[in-house]
């Protein structure tokens, strides 16, 4: 078995870049990974109308590299 990293438009997969994209584009503020992690599942619980697509949700931010978000955030 062989393991290979993927990438998608630069980040560390297709999950990191779209909630990089749809939820810190353009935001400025210095955040930690937790807190990154943190506002996201908030969002999802607030946002998701039943229990499945919430389930699903939290399953699609499981590869998520909330360093990756964090460190992009703190050199913007």
């Amino acid at each position: 078995m062989t393991t290979t990293k993927e990438t998608y438009n630069g980040w560390t997969n297709y999950s990191t870049w779209r909630i990089m994209l749809e939820h810190f584009d353009g935001d400025e503020r210095h955040l930690e990974a937790q807190e990154c992690k943190e506002i996201v599942e908030e969002y999802l619980e607030i946002n998701c109308n039943n229990e499945m697509t919430l389930s699903y949700a939290l399953a699609f931010t499981h590869n998520v590299n909330w360093y990756e978000i964090s460190d992009a955030l703190k050199d913007n």
